[in-house]
């Protein structure tokens, strides 16, 4: 008999009040700061074929203790309102550790994307704007969506055109949603951005020595063997740029279709090539699938990465779980009663509010990008390779010694608007990691990630309301 398992907000709400007695907050300010603001429920009709079909949607603000509120828009047709109030609500922290100054919210739509066609995707996305619209629940000062599971760029584009045609004399209209296309007023590096988040995390922790050394393992990510379940974006860019730039052996891989093995690595730019031509990863050269799917769960690696949907790693499964370390890439994978289990094993787990808010931080670099009306790096780009070039011809002159026209051209380059992304990904990342990691030597009856990382946002949040005058 299977045992009942916490829901998705119910696990949130727990590891809430897990963090919030190391606080020393009021409970009436800690009340505050956990419940959700406004829920919006919708049901609206959208013309399928020859009838009419009614949809199922959400859209929950969280928290206003900063303004806008941010957070993506999810198809799929497990949304439920359960659902969406955990997502916004990790959205508020998320945006906390990492100092983006947003409240946290989340949108569903109950359709699975596979069931219909682009046309009638983009007839529902667009009705869903609407009712937004109505309601006064987007716009860039309001309420600012982004893409999230089953959506992307395409659906930003379609919630971008319709709100314009609502609100287009607004001079700041295109900051109403982010995860747009770079042509439509979107960011370079916005689509990697959670994996390299990821991956920036991941890097981080695996580079403190002593934490790496309790677990038996060496300092540093290079040559860790690393387990992902889940392809999509955030999967498939943690893979590769852990692979690219940081040297990890990625030895599993699970979808949907099964779940694929090989102890000498797989490269996951070849596995998409051969996946987008078969249209499954089962067969991939040199790989030997698992009977069941599910027991990528139980594969023996450094680091377990779920990239997927929430509440993969349950009570039933958690006693399977083999590897050192944990990378939650998805929104909330480890249920609260899997993580009681897992951390009495000695189980390290990054924690998805920090872990997976590359998202988020590249989103507010986009948000910022539209308000100013500037591509970044347009004003200092030459300026800063001009000066180089100098600094080169000074020190060539001074030496005696030349370099290439390519190693010139390397040296001396300015920044890109992806290199400014990336770099400020990067910078946002290791900073939130230094706090949380902080608050765990300051806080010694807190010991593990999530905990910390749930005591910085609370303290955060704490101080804007109190900023605010709402609990003086």
């Amino acid at each position: 008999m299977s045992t009942k398992q916490a829901s998705f907000f119910e696990s949130v709400q727990r590891n809430f009040d897990k963090a919030a007695m190391h606080t020393g907050l009021h409970k009436g300010l800690t009340d505050q700061i956990k419940a959700c603001n406004a829920v919006y429920q919708m049901r609206f009709p959208v013309r399928i074929g020859n009838g009419y079909e009614v949809i199922e949607a959400y859209r929950v603000q969280h928290s206003h203790h900063r303004s806008p509120t941010k957070g993506g828009i999810r198809f799929s047709h497990h949304v439920n309102q359960d659902e969406v109030m955990a997502l916004a609500a990790l959205m508020t922290y998320k945006c906390a550790i990492v100092d983006v100054p947003f409240g946290g919210a989340k949108g569903g739509v109950k359709v699975s994307p596979r069931a219909y066609t682009p046309a009638q995707l983009e007839k529902i996305t667009r009705r869903y704007t609407v009712e937004l619209i109505r309601k006064n629940f987007i716009g860039p000062s309001i309420d600012v969506p982004a893409p999230d599971y089953g959506t992307g760029e395409r659906e930003m584009a379609w919630i971008l055109d319709t709100y314009q045609q609502f609100k287009g004399s607004e001079i700041d209209a295109v900051g109403c949603v982010t995860g747009k296309p770079v042509n439509q007023n979107g960011i370079r590096g916005r689509t990697e951005a959670t994996g390299r988040g990821v991956f920036y995390g991941l890097r981080e922790f695996c580079d403190k020595e002593k934490d790496m050394k309790k677990l038996g393992l060496e300092p540093g990510i290079a040559g860790k063997t690393m387990v992902i379940q889940g392809l999509g974006n955030v999967g498939s860019y943690t893979g590769m740029i852990s692979q690219e730039e940081g040297d990890a052996k990625i030895i599993a891989v699970s979808e949907i279709e099964g779940t694929i093995v090989n102890e000498k690595g797989i490269n996951i730019q070849d596995l998409l090539d051969f996946r987008k031509a078969n249209g499954t990863i089962i067969g991939f050269p040199g790989t030997k699938e698992l009977k069941d799917r599910k027991d990528w769960v139980g594969l023996e690696c450094d680091i377990l990465v779920p990239a997927a949907l929430e509440s993969q790693i349950h009570v039933e499964n958690a006693h399977k779980v083999k590897a050192k370390i944990i990378g939650e890439a998805a929104n909330g994978p480890i249920t609260a009663d899997a993580e009681e289990i897992l951390l009495k094993k000695g189980v390290v787990i990054i924690p998805d509010m920090y872990l997976n808010a590359g998202g988020v931080t590249v989103s507010y670099f986009e948000w910022l990008k539209n308000l100013s009306h500037m591509i970044f790096g347009r004003m200092d780009k030459r300026f800063n390779q001009n000066k180089n070039f100098n600094i080169i011809s000074t020190v060539e002159k001074l030496t005696g010694k030349s370099l290439t026209p390519a190693e010139k051209a390397q040296i001396a380059k300015g920044a890109d608007e992806v290199d400014l992304v990336r770099s400020g990904l990067e910078e946002t990342m290791v900073n939130s990691f230094d706090q949380i990691y902080e608050t765990m030597k300051r806080k010694k009856a807190v010991n593990d990630y999530r905990t910390a990382a749930f005591v910085t946002a609370i303290g955060k949040v704490a101080n804007d309301y109190m900023t605010l005058g709402v609990f003086p």
